[in-house]
């Protein structure tokens, strides 16, 4: 039976290498550098660990047991901290959904688009009856919900507009067709049931090909529909300017 003296040399030596042989010092440190919010410089580090420690040594050593691992102890601006290994980055990419509201402007032009594409940006004006913004068209070609499809034959041969599959994500409908009737329309209150004599509300169409009006988009149209944001446009003489707000 070992006596009380033996007992604890064996402790000591435990404490010293753990119980796997491995050295206590590495847990501490593992233990600092996982719990500290930031990067901690050796003397930091030092201060917490037992006398006679060389931590320097003690980190090159941890830091070649996590080279292989999902996180590395690494080295920045003389302070080490634990980080996510470099290949495995992505990860840790975080997707978020930035919410954006629309202008009432944006949300005529868009609903405009959705029942009577294909659609010019001149017939839009027609509709709604104001002069609509390049910068409408641009917030609602970013969100991904229209896009152009070609170009009216027609002088000036202006580009047409039409929803996209993310459009149909977006309000959950499995078609064009499951967008509100007329009837549907006059029950939410959306429209005035004293409408003129003749009203009619279009049945969109999903048919994604060109209309015997339309040509093709060639490869520049892209770059125009993507230009950056710019001013509102002023209306016409005599005639309403857009209403961004």
């Amino acid at each position: 039976m070992p006596s009380l003296a033996e007992k604890r040399m064996d402790d000591a030596e435990d404490a010293v290498t753990g119980p796997e042989g491995r050295p206590e010092e590495l847990r501490l440190l593992e233990a600092l550098l996982f719990a500290s919010a930031e990067p901690l410089d050796t003397a930091t580090l030092a201060k917490r660990m037992p006398d006679g420690v060389d931590v320097k040594a003690a980190l090159a050593r941890l830091q070649t047991e996590y080279a292989s691992r999902g996180v590395n102890l690494v080295r920045i601006a003389n302070k080490w901290t634990f980080r996510t290994a470099g290949d495995l980055a992505w990860l840790m990419t975080r997707e978020s959904t930035e919410t954006r509201r629309l202008s009432r402007a944006a949300i005529e032009v868009l609903a405009i688009i959705a029942y009577h594409q294909p659609v010019t940006r001149a017939e839009i004006e027609e509709i709604r009856g104001v002069v609509t913004s390049k910068g409408t068209l641009d917030v609602l070609l970013e969100t991904g919900w229209i896009r152009p499809r070609g170009r009216r034959k027609t002088p000036g041969r202006p580009l047409t507009f039409g929803t996209t599959e993310s459009f149909l994500s977006q309000f959950s409908l499995e078609a064009l067709g499951d967008l509100p009737g007329l009837e549907e329309l006059k029950g939410t209150g959306m429209l005035d049931t004293r409408l003129p004599t003749g009203f009619t509300v279009p049945t969109p169409s999903d048919d994604p090909a060109l209309r015997e009006d339309e040509d093709p988009l060639e490869p520049a149209d892209l770059e125009l529909t993507l230009a950056p944001h710019v001013e509102p446009e002023g209306g016409p003489a005599g005639g309403d300017n857009e209403d961004e707000s």
